[in-house]
């Protein structure tokens, strides 16, 4: 079942400005997928068996993208791992994989479709994006050959990306990307021997793209958005939620409201594996957002957005995320700080005890200042302000710094910084700052219910804060600043000690 949120207005604006150059506003679609899974296997499944689960992916999103396309969709996105799953060996994997040549081999599958080979899944989507003429952004496997004389080739002779590929309105082959920052379980993949930037220009602006994982990591990230001077970035993932600060959602609109870029995320839709959260992001606002953990089904998206959001009146300013947090002086505290654990780092907290107060918590350099008002202090919810600065060293390695006001589990001091799915407890005001060492922080604000909070009811201030507006009360959950220094960084992320399978006590929670 394919659903949508879109204005009907804008369907019949972006019709009417298909006909132009250069345009100053596109339709953005992501679509969250269901994937239809393979059955587990210890060896490799004929490729005819392999070709066929992939066409009954590709046929749900053939749905999507003509959807898409009639409601005026110039580009559509969908999720990492949407057209075989994720659940493989290195072994098992092969068939599903295809040879995915470099774009500048000026290639439409569509009309050419034995020119690399058996290529019958490039052929597929090349013939989606033409016939539609739309943009079709779609993650698949490429294999390349290796022999001896590579010292790291593999033993079977023979490289496997996770890659991202896009085809034009025309279906030609404008992108192919290979996933640089693998997750853990990813081991049917080899990591490419350096990072690439992949970009594209169209009518309607410059585009980056990267995957998942990639989101975390200076190369590509950052590098696409601030040297490259992208306009927008697709990015396909497959996200497991972990409460209380990698939720899909917050964390991806986080990220494209701190880079200043639009971000077309597509992640993959399975309820038992607590994944879902898609969305359409502008620097300045959420624009269309999708999290849905009761049904089953995929949803489509689409939204208006700029094209070339630097050249607007509404871009934001860049923030000093330091300035506030470090002209004032620690709040002074009368009751001791106490340890406690999120997602395997330890953070330093302490609790909310009022109503109303000013609070300091440091960890290393980092000191987190809260100001805050609730409309009561409720006596079955719990609430802490917590700091972390250090490295991550869980499933890749990476450096945080890291302030966050949120809900414990319980109204038990240990069970802060367990996941907690709904709250009662409303805060009228709040202001949270840090003293951070990075320029790449991340703001996320999310309510009971792991829903995003308006944004007319809190802001970002050019000094560091994030800080209520007035209105409503909110029933906040989490409330953080989530800093990434990338200058303290290992050599690279996902190959830390932390590689290792994803453990049962990583199991996201829902409320």
């Amino acid at each position: 079942m394919i659903t949508s949120y879109f204005p009907k207005c804008v369907a019949v604006f972006a019709l009417s400005v298909l006909s132009v150059g250069a345009l100053d506003t596109f339709i953005a679609a992501v679509y969250e997928h269901a994937v239809i899974l393979p059955n587990g296997t210890q060896t490799p499944v004929p490729k005819e068996e392999a070709l066929l689960l992939m066409n009954k992916n590709i046929d749900v999103l053939e749905k999507a993208v003509k959807l898409a396309a009639r409601q005026g969709a110039h580009i559509i996105v969908t999720p990492e791992d949407g057209i075989y799953g994720w659940v493989f060996t290195r072994e098992t994997i092969y068939p599903y994989l295809e040879d995915i040549p470099h774009p500048e081999v000026n290639w439409i599958p569509c009309r050419d479709p034995q020119r690399f080979g058996h290529t019958p899944v490039q052929e597929r989507l090349s013939c989606l994006a033409k016939d539609n003429s739309i943009y079709v952004v779609a993650n698949i496997g490429d294999k390349k050959p290796c022999n001896a004389s590579d010292p790291e080739c593999p033993p079977d002779g023979r490289y496997q990306y996770n890659t991202d590929v896009v085809f034009d309105s025309e279906g030609r082959l404008v992108a192919r990307y290979h996933k640089y920052n693998l997750f853990a379980p990813e081991v049917q993949f080899d990591f490419p021997k350096d990072s690439e930037f992949v970009t594209f220009d169209t009518p309607f602006g410059k585009f980056g793209i990267f995957t998942c994982f990639d989101i975390f990591s200076h190369d590509p990230a950052v590098v696409v958005v601030n040297e490259f001077q992208v306009d927008s970035v697709l990015y396909p993932t497959a996200w497991y939620n972990t409460l209380p600060l990698l939720s899909a959602v917050p964390f991806h609109s986080a990220w494209a409201r701190a880079m200043r870029v639009n971000l077309l995320a597509a992640n993959t839709h399975n309820t038992s594996m607590h994944m879902t959260g898609s969305g359409i992001y502008a620097p300045e606002a959420v624009k269309v957002y999708y999290y849905d953990m009761e049904t089953e089904s995929g949803q489509l998206m689409l939204s208006e957005l700029k094209s070339r959001p630097r050249r607007e009146t509404t871009y934001p300013a860049a923030v000093d995320w330091s300035a506030y947090a470090r002209g004032i002086k620690p709040f002074p505290s009368e009751q001791p700080d106490f340890p406690g654990m999120i997602y395997f780092d330890e953070f330093t907290f302490t609790e909310l005890q009022k109503n109303t107060g000013n609070y300091t918590v440091c960890q290393k350099d980092l000191c987190c200042h809260l100001t805050y008002q609730m409309s009561e202090k409720r006596t079955d919810e719990m609430y802490a302000l917590a700091a972390f600065d250090g490295l991550h060293t869980v499933e890749g390695q990476y450096y945080l710094q890291i302030c966050t006001l949120l809900k414990c589990q319980t109204t038990e001091l240990r069970t802060c910084g367990e996941p907690a799915g709904s709250a009662f407890t409303r805060f009228e005001e709040f202001s949270l700052s840090g003293t951070f060492g990075t320029s790449y922080v991340f703001p996320q604000l999310i309510l009971s219910g792991s829903q995003l909070a308006p944004e007319r009811h809190y802001e970002v201030s050019q000094d560091g804060r994030l800080r209520s507006r007035g209105g409503a009360p909110l029933p906040v959950l989490v409330m953080a600043l989530y800093g990434r220094v990338f200058e303290k960084d290992p050599p690279r992320l996902g190959q830390g000690p932390g590689k290792l399978q994803r453990p049962p006590s990583l199991a996201p929670f829902q409320d």
